[in-house]
């Protein structure tokens, strides 16, 4: 990747722009031509540097049921529990990690009308996980991917594109109403865009709209605050920032608040979550950090922790990515996928 590369990814990861040809304004922004931008971004993806262009939802306010869910394997039944699980169309990304008993990390979905606890006790069951937990968000303090491709450094700056103050502190996990019409819109702009001059010129004829009445339903997704933003999402990886670690920590629970905005103050910190505890895990705050070495990231580790004063933590690198996409809703390979394991044999062996 050369500057402008580099320039390019860091103008689409904070706001895609939503005009006729984005693609022309992209270029002009860069004094380049709207030919070469679709040609930089086409080699970007080919070299799995840039994964996807489209809006980004939030999953909780579309009405889908969510968490985090840690899996225990034996070494040798990792890799094929790991892909099994990714079968699933509300698996969004599945790492193996180190550091913990707990070997197999992934964030799952599932519509308002499935049972995320049955979803997860049939994954460990059918997959032979030696034990597992759900570990739901709590709450959130920060979400927000964003690095800076031209210092290479992390510069989630946000604590979150949907705000942490106010009115908007609550509701946060509330699902909103969603008409047919506004499905119909999400399934189309969840989808990756098209590098052609006019991107959104079939998205809108799908959807028996000019491009100005697609772009005023994306404002009104983002006022409604279910649609975050439209913007890219890169290969943390492929894009130098090889190393990628959630680090856990033990915070008291007079201090879990403040102890989480000040975590997620940090740029280098993408996600910060509270979540659950239990007997044999008593970690209650998640931190998210990308950095292009582990060294890298174990100064961010330091650094939270001088300035948190919370010393009780684990390190948790990913030793293999095994699924990172976007999360597709109001699509059928959710009750796809549950006739299949319905139909199925229920496994002999109950694990958990």
């Amino acid at each position: 990747m050369d500057l402008t590369d580099r320039k390019l990814l860091n103008i689409i990861q904070s706001k895609f722009p939503l005009v006729d040809r984005p693609y022309l304004e992209l270029g002009n922004e860069l004094g380049i031509d709207e030919g070469e931008i679709i040609d930089r971004l086409a080699d970007l993806k080919k070299k799995n540097v840039l994964r996807q262009l489209s809006a980004i939802f939030d999953t909780r306010r579309l009405g889908y049921k969510t968490t985090l869910v840690a899996m225990a394997f034996e070494p040798e039944q990792l890799n094929k529990g790991a892909l099994r699980i990714n079968k699933h169309p509300g698996v969004s990304h599945n790492y193996a990690r180190e550091g913990s008993y707990f070997n197999l990390w992934f964030t799952l979905a599932v519509p308002h009308d499935h049972d995320l606890e049955s979803t997860v006790e049939r994954m460990g069951q059918d997959t032979k996980a030696l034990s597992y937990r759900m570990m739901p968000t709590i709450r959130f303090f920060k979400i927000g991917v964003n690095f800076d491709m031209v210092k290479q450094k992390g510069s989630s700056v946000n604590y979150s594109p949907d705000g942490y103050s106010g009115s908007e502190r609550t509701g946060w996990n509330e699902a909103v109403p969603i008409t047919e019409d506004d499905k119909a819109a999400i399934r189309e702009l969840q989808e990756d865009l098209a590098l052609v001059p006019r991107p959104f010129d079939d998205m809108a004829q799908r959807l028996g709209k000019t491009t100005d009445e697609l772009f005023a339903t994306v404002q009104d997704f983002q006022d409604r605050r279910f649609m975050r933003r439209f913007s890219a999402v890169l290969h943390h990886r492929r894009s130098g920032f090889s190393a990628n670690a959630m680090i856990v920590w033990k915070v008291p629970e007079e201090r879990a608040e403040e102890v989480g905005m000040t975590m997620a103050q940090n740029t280098a910190v993408t996600h910060c979550y509270e979540r659950p505890t239990f007997p044999d895990w008593p970690y209650t705050h998640f931190t998210m950090v990308h950095a292009t070495s582990t060294e890298g990231c174990e100064e961010i580790e330091r650094e939270i922790s001088e300035a948190t004063g919370i010393t009780e933590r684990l390190l948790l690198y990913s030793s293999r990515e095994y699924k990172k996409t976007r999360v597709r809703y109001f699509v059928p390979e959710y009750d796809q996928y549950q006739d299949a394991v319905d139909s199925a044999p229920t496994p002999l062996a109950q694990r958990g």
